[in-house]
């Protein structure tokens, strides 16, 4: 059975509780609610999983390639699992609503209708570069990365020794065919990891529900609760016929997975064991004060403003019904998305004071490392960590401008053809991470993900709104080469600079080649000559400015060596003194598996207000106005008015309930996660949190703190009484 290995941070934490005399099993009950724990830290809290209602052994959720968790895969941004031996996996509506615009056109829009393939055949290949990613090994590679290197390497120096030892254990894993590998780093860098997972590259929808189900509420409901959103699809993985991935063929066959999870009928109730098991992107629990100043006093308002702007301008120039609507209705959810979270992570920053217990955390830490000369050498980190976090937000907001006025599509494809011409001139070991042969694959799909994505009339304007903020900031903040190519002059921005600047943009997209998506991929292959002596603008603007771009990421990349030597000793100081009280140090969240547990509970955010843990299927039709986004199908609101509910009621509802909250820790990419019950089924997907815990990102908050998922049994009574789709319920194994 292959388990995550002992770290040696891990064992010397072991080792420090153990002279303390603490013991993790009785301390963890005070923590254990929070942290998005990695799989080998489960063994630790054991007791309080136990205490909690897990009835699999605690020991067998370390084992990645064992059940359950030999069920979970990564769709490289949203999480999911397999439910059946051929392949099938379950996710998120919202994970999968990408692949569904790419096939969908204003005529056969399947974002409005939903799609359900009655058979293999009818199944549709899911959008240029979707990929499952199943684990299938992994270990500590710490040693490998940095154990070599001299401590007092810093800087651009060691930014390239790290990403040269990491980029040669990569290229080793992947020796075995089919595989992607990957070594993040865990605790800001004090440990790194090697994980090995096969890369299905024949993905398909086997079943969206249409956005009345999957999407119900919209981005009114989005963050909120109660909600009645049906947010769940499927996906099938396929492999050729010898079992080994491959690209996209008639003669393919579904993949057969080691592990699936079985499907629960039977239900929760309310304080009943819920784990979720996942991806999640990110989390900044870790970062210093200077940091999160610098976040919500600037860069969120700022993104916000932009934000705002940025969804006008496409509902403006892409109105509902439209071709181009349909092109943008990925990126519109994306925006309203990130607005409604980024809003609510500042009125939830000043709800719990963030600013003020992230200064009194700091304030005792330091308090802990006194006097006392082992500690020392964190003091001097931290103060030179502080010093550098300035640094990076200042350059930060220097560039912001100038990055989104360089944004438009066709610009960013100019400069990766460019940049790849360049690279393609070294040795592959050499090349910059996206421009090595592992990468093609990707780098061509995503040329291909353009046409589906892409309207010039609305890529137009919002490249003009872009270059007008930027023209507006001082000019010293500006990059010359790219005003003079888009004829850009002076410090003011009147009427007709716009309409001037608007003509130069209009010329760019009637004379480019990269339009068409054949001659895009055909220039993969063009030399840094030939491209040089292109008379396309798209490409002539990114040699032009490929200098300017050079010189930023010199920069991010000393910055990057700079906190690769001291985050490491700030999470060490972490980790020290969390050890001191007889906790546990959770690392943050990376975009690697972890297990977040707790109890099905509804909640009292604030005075007044009241969260049952429940929702049901007539809150459904109390919501509904017949109109989007609340405009349930009408075969769905015959089927609750006549309290069809078949087997899938909850005695205690008296109905089927649709979502359910928990107390579970979860962050962005945790979404399409495997909700799990005591013995590992499904009873759920996770797929959203309410609006006063989209903090936890910065900092846990155990009262507001709620995740929403969606019920296995809304999800199986839609399948089966609303959209036709029994044939894959059949297909899963049901536990009733």
């Amino acid at each position: 059975m292959a388990k995550w290995k002992s770290s040696k941070a891990t064992r010397l934490l072991l080792c420090k509780l153990a002279v303390l005399g603490l013991s993790v099993s009785v301390s963890a009950s005070s923590f254990a609610k929070e942290g998005m724990f990695t799989p080998e830290q489960l063994p630790l809290i054991k007791n309080d999983l136990v205490a909690t209602g897990l009835e699999l052994p605690p020991e067998s959720l370390s084992s990645l390639t064992e059940f359950p968790m030999g069920a979970i895969v990564s769709l490289g941004g949203c999480s999911a699992s397999f439910v059946s031996p051929k392949g099938l996996v379950v996710t998120n509506h919202h994970c999968a609503r990408g692949s569904v615009q790419f096939n969908s056109t204003a005529e056969n829009n399947y974002l409005e209708n939903g799609f359900v393939a009655k058979s293999y055949a009818e199944e549709l290949p899911a959008a240029p570069g979707s990929r499952i990613y199943v684990t299938v090994d992994f270990k500590d590679v710490t040693a490998d990365v940095v154990g070599s290197l001299n401590p007092k390497l810093t800087g651009r120096d060691r930014y390239e020794a790290i990403t040269k030892n990491k980029k040669a254990i990569i290229a080793e894993c992947e020796k075995d065919e089919g595989h992607r590998c990957s070594v993040p780093s865990f605790h800001q860098g004090l440990e790194y990891k090697l994980i090995k997972q096969l890369e299905i590259k024949d993905v398909r929808i086997a079943y969206s529900p249409a956005d009345a189900i999957g999407k119900y509420g919209g981005d009114i409901d989005n963050w909120m609760w109660p909600r009645h959103t049906g947010d769940f699809a499927f996906y099938r993985a396929y492999v050729g016929k010898d079992g080994k991935p491959a690209d996209f063929s008639k003669d393919n066959v579904p993949y057969q997975p080691a592990h699936t999870l079985k499907v629960s009928a039977a239900g929760l109730e309310e304080g009943d064991f819920a784990m979720a098991a996942g991806y999640p992107g990110s989390t900044q629990r870790y970062q210093r004060l200077v940091r999160v100043e610098h976040v919500f006093s600037w860069s969120y308002p700022t993104w916000i403003t932009l934000i705002e702007d940025w969804i006008a301008m496409i509902e403006k120039t892409a109105p509902e019904g439209s071709d181009a609507r349909v092109k943008y209705e990925s990126l519109l959810s994306g925006l309203n998305n990130f607005m409604k979270n980024t809003k609510g992570q500042i009125k939830g920053a000043k709800r719990v004071g963030l600013v003020e217990r992230r200064a009194e955390r700091e304030a005792e830490l330091l308090a802990w490392i006194g006097n006392v000369p082992e500690r020392q050498q964190y003091k001097k980190a931290i103060v030179e960590l502080d010093k550098l976090e300035t640094e990076i937000s200042d350059h930060g907001k220097a560039q912001f401008l100038y990055g989104n006025a360089s944004r438009s599509q066709l610009l960013g494809t100019a400069k990766r053809l460019y940049r790849l011409a360049i690279e393609k001139q070294k040795p592959d070991a050499e090349r910059e991470q996206g421009y090595q042969e592992r990468d093609m694959d990707q780098f061509k799909q995503g040329l291909q993900r353009i046409d589906r994505r892409f309207d010039a009339t609305v890529e137009q304007a919002l490249w003009l709104m872009f270059i007008e903020k930027y023209a507006k900031q001082d000019p010293s903040q500006r990059v010359a080469e790219f005003d003079k190519v888009i004829g850009l002059k002076g410090s003011k921005f009147n009427k007709n600079d716009k309409q001037r600047i608007a003509k130069k943009l209009a010329s760019f997209y009637k004379k480019t080649v990269l339009s068409d998506v054949e001659k895009r991929i055909a220039l993969m292959n063009a030399t840094q000559k030939e491209l040089e002596a292109s008379n396309d603008p798209f490409i002539k603007l990114a040699i032009a400015t490929y200098a300017h771009g050079l010189k930023v990421e010199n920069e991010e990349k000393e910055h990057a060596g700079k906190r690769a030597n001291l985050r490491p000793q700030y999470m060490k100081a972490i980790i020290d003194w969390q050890a001191s009280m007889g906790k546990l140090a959770y690392p943050d969240a990376n975009s690697t598996l972890r297990v977040t547990y707790g109890k099905v509970l509804g909640g009292s955010p604030k005075d007044g207000l009241i969260y049952e843990p429940f929702t049901r299927l007539e809150g459904i039709v109390e919501k509904d106005t017949g109109e989007e986004p609340f405009n349930s199908p009408k075969k769905q609101l015959e089927l609750i008015n006549d309290k069809q509910y078949g087997d899938y009621a909850l005695k205690s509802l008296g109905t089927v309930p649709v979502n359910f909250l928990t107390d579970l820790d979860s962050t962005g990419g945790n979404s399409g996660s495997a909700t799990l019950n005591s013995k590992g089924e499904l009873i759920g997907l996770l797929f959203d949190g309410t609006f006063e815990s989209v903090n936890s990102d910065w900092d846990f908050d155990p009262r507001t703190t709620r995740t929403i998922h969606v019920d296995s049994r809304y999800m199986l009574w839609v399948m089966e009484y609303v959209d036709d789709a029994k044939h894959l319920v059949d297909e899963m194994s049901i536990a009733k």
